[in-house]
């Protein structure tokens, strides 16, 4: 298991599925290939999540069986799925299904699993889901992972490799504890103070449990300013370094997928990882 004080920094880039066509999905995923981006992230909703609310959109799933396809390289995964849509046993068989697609050329397979517990309503009235508390959905979360990983062991074919689950997410009585308990990946979208302050917390779950707290790889969310000042710019981006963070993602969305940011984060990850 790579520590954190071997972890190199990656970029990850989420492509909202929203207010674009699906040939412009595509091809934006083409390039951040071709970039160089690490991680490629779409999210698991049924409507659009910004703008008009009545715009284009395409399910996650779906999308990342063709992005496995269509790739040869880059991770990729749902940032993230929620959990209460769908069986955590056909979850399961789904995840190593398209990990199975990305399989190229002899390699293991590159999807990275992102789940959550959800908390969309929309997507939960439209589609007849049962919406609950988020308490109610947390501790589905908290039952569902045990039968993900259970289902993992059970497949054959068996998944390429140990799947890397990714839990987002920042609930600091549950979310965190089971991130402690499951989590390859804990991301969030926190400032520096409260990435701090949670972690902390965090790594207080994982001894409370003798969990290696350095096993999990620290993802945060940033934008591509580049100057002084603001969460998301180079400072906080080092200061959530320091604080043990090395998977940095930036969302894009429709209309108008622009991948112009991502040059200065790559550029930026490689002039880290070259100290």
């Amino acid at each position: 298991m790579t520590s954190a004080a071997t972890r190199p920094v990656r970029i990850g880039v989420q492509i909202a599925p929203q207010h674009s066509s699906y040939a412009e999905i595509r091809d934006t995923l083409a390039t951040l290939e071709e970039l160089g981006v690490d991680i490629a992230f779409n999210w698991d909703h049924f409507f659009p999540l910004s703008g008009d609310p009545e715009g284009l959109h395409f399910e996650g799933w779906s999308m990342l069986a063709a992005w496995a396809e269509q790739t040869t390289s880059i991770q990729f995964g749902p940032l993230v799925t929620c959990n209460t849509y769908r069986n955590p046993d056909l979850l399961a068989d789904m995840a190593r299904t398209v990990d199975h697609i990305s399989a190229k050329n002899g390699a293991e397979g590159r999807l990275v699993f992102g789940i959550g517990s959800g908390w969309f309503e929309r997507d939960y009235d439209e589609y007849g889901y049962e919406f609950g508390t988020v308490g109610q959905r947390l501790d589905a979360l908290a039952e569902a992972l045990p039968r993900i990983e259970s289902r993992w062991s059970k497949l054959n074919p068996a998944p390429t490799r140990k799947i890397p689950v990714l839990i987002g997410g920042g609930g600091e009585k549950k979310t965190l504890r089971i991130v402690a308990t499951h989590a390859d990946i804990w991301h969030s979208f926190a400032d520096t103070e409260t990435l701090e302050r949670k972690l902390g917390i965090l790594r207080a779950h994982c001894e409370a449990i003798g969990r290696d707290f350095d096993e999990i790889e620290i993802s945060t969310g940033t934008n591509a300013r580049t100057g002084a000042g603001g969460d998301g710019d180079v400072a906080s981006r080092e200061a959530q370094l320091a604080l043990g963070a090395t998977l940095f993602t930036l969302g894009i969305t429709g209309p108008g997928l622009d991948t112009a940011p991502v040059a200065d984060l790559l550029a930026w990850r490689d002039e880290v990882n070259a100290r």
